[in-house]
């Protein structure tokens, strides 16, 4: 069967293929169809290309439905829709890897799993207590689905700090209390006032040098910093004499830091609303146009939050 896919070439350009996919082996099964997430990855991909280590696959944000099934393959039949893939009209894949959604109205480019298992991920790494007081820094998608997870529980503080407006302003539409621009704000005196607050915890979603900073400057004396963004690129620093006198803990909250199988959790969540794409989902194009809305985001979409992709036909 023909499936249609994609590669990022060393330019970090998007070419569109197709390429022959068999019958499931034992242990698989065949997807097709659905939709798949374009990840901040997949955006520094295409703006770094070869210069970014490593490249990101050829999506890994995917949902789709069960067209085949291998065997010795349980408790998955034709027709179910399921998570699991990336960017192709048909792909096999290892049962084990994919995971049965329920019945549900939300159409797939609401069913974007993957991301939100790293949220669930980064919320068990916050090791969240009752009455603590919360910052998070960044706001971008990923943020927003932090946010999402901790307006759920019983927080005696939380402010989510951003440096883009449209951003701050979908904090607030989804219930954030607190807001703060930090690019419109003096520095010092946004991390004194904020040190001041006394953050037992604070969440780095924003995966920038400048976001780190102002965790290490904000958090409490013994308090905890969730590293959850990831930095591109070969190097990072911190002041080893803040971190030390600090005396907060540091943890990174990457997908391989798992802490549990993240997705059964993830997928239990969206279905009774708790994580909620639909506000958070900006552009969705089908595979064909990834390309030019590739460059619209590169270009700087000041609208954008979240592309998907999607795969049918």
């Amino acid at each position: 069967m023909q499936s249609k896919t994609l590669r990022y070439l060393d330019d970090g350009s998007i070419e569109l293929l197709e390429q022959e996919v068999g019958d499931p082996q034992p242990g698989e099964v065949q997807v097709s169809g659905g939709a798949c997430g374009i990840c901040s990855w997949d955006i520094a991909t295409a703006r770094y290309g070869k210069e970014l280590h490593p490249k990101a696959p050829a999506g890994h944000e995917g949902m789709g439905y069960v067209a085949k099934v291998g065997r010795g393959v349980t408790g998955l039949r034709e027709g179910d829709r399921v998570a699991g893939g990336g960017f192709a009209t048909v792909r096999n894949l290892p049962a084990e890897r994919v995971y049965k959604v329920p019945d549900s109205p939300l159409a797939d480019e609401f069913w974007i799993v993957e991301p939100v298992s790293c949220a669930v991920t980064g919320l068990d790494h916050c090791r969240l207590q009752p009455g603590q007081r919360v910052a998070l820094i960044g706001c971008g998608f990923m943020g927003q689905l932090i946010l999402q997870g901790l307006l759920h529980a019983p927080l005696a503080e939380l402010v989510v700090i951003d440096i883009a407006d449209n951003r701050l302003a979908l904090a607030r539409q989804q219930g954030a209390a607190e807001t703060i621009n930090s690019s419109q704000t003096d520095r010092a005196e946004l991390a004194a006032g904020l040190k001041a607050r006394n953050f037992d915890v604070v969440v780095d979603t924003s995966g920038s040098q400048a976001g780190l900073d102002l965790a290490t400057d904000s958090v409490r004396r013994g308090g905890l910093i969730n590293l959850f963004g990831w930095i591109k690129g070969d190097r990072a620093t911190f002041d080893p004499t803040k971190w030390h006198l600090g005396g907060f803990s540091l943890v990174n909250s990457s997908p391989s830091s798992k802490l549990r199988d993240p997705f059964p959790p993830a997928i239990d969540l969206i279905h009774r609303g708790v994580f909620d794409l639909r506000p958070l989902v900006t552009h969705t194009v089908p595979l064909a146009d990834y390309p030019d809305l590739m460059a619209e985001i590169l270009a700087g979409d000041g609208g954008y939050v979240k592309g998907v992709v999607t795969l049918g036909g």
